[in-house]
């Protein structure tokens, strides 16, 4: 699987499109529709992934829809293995930065989508609306039991894995 980020708007969200065999997924289309169109030129877009519904995650959505009829995976469907043509993920509830935070675990390569729950060295606010502390913290209980080499694709900024935000993420203590 090749992952692809572009990053998008003015609060440099990270979109991400996964390519597997000419077919597509689209993660968090943030803004700049015209970027991610011309990503997606050659290839078969099946679906879109929605880690959170705020504006800086989802603001090309609209058009995305408009240019493909997919399917939306979000907080709308339960807690387990969903296999989309080449792709085969699990979504996991991590509330705490909003209401409706997801997280998209690839088990076959290692890799979650956390949205705005987790970056590098910190977590997603919980100040603003639908955020809660408490629920951060049972979410990041509930990802630290994941293997701990596993790759960590945040909403903005750079990759990390579980273990570098054990070892050095004040919150993860």
């Amino acid at each position: 699987m090749e992952i692809k980020r572009i990053i998008t708007g003015n609060l440099e969200e990270n979109c991400y499109i996964l390519v597997n065999n000419k077919d597509a997924l689209v993660i968090d289309p943030g803004d700049d529709f015209h970027l991610i169109k011309e990503e997606l030129r050659n290839l078969n877009l099946i679906g879109i992934l929605i880690t959170h519904y705020h504006f800086d995650h989802v603001g090309a959505l609209s058009n995305l829809l408009e240019y493909k009829k997919v399917p939306i995976y979000d907080y709308n469907l339960e807690e387990k293995k969903y296999n989309i043509k080449n792709f085969e993920f699990e979504i996991i509830k991590t509330k705490g930065h909003k209401e409706d935070s997801v997280t998209f675990y690839f088990k076959n390569e290692q890799i979650m989508f956390t949205g705005d729950f987790i970056f590098k060295g910190t977590i997603g606010r919980t100040d603003l609306d639908g955020g809660n502390m408490k629920e951060m913290q049972e979410s990041i209980e509930k990802i630290k039991r994941y293997n701990k080499e596993i790759i960590l694709y945040p909403g903005h900024g750079e990759l990390t894995t579980i273990e570098e935000e054990i070892n050095n993420n004040y919150f993860f203590t």
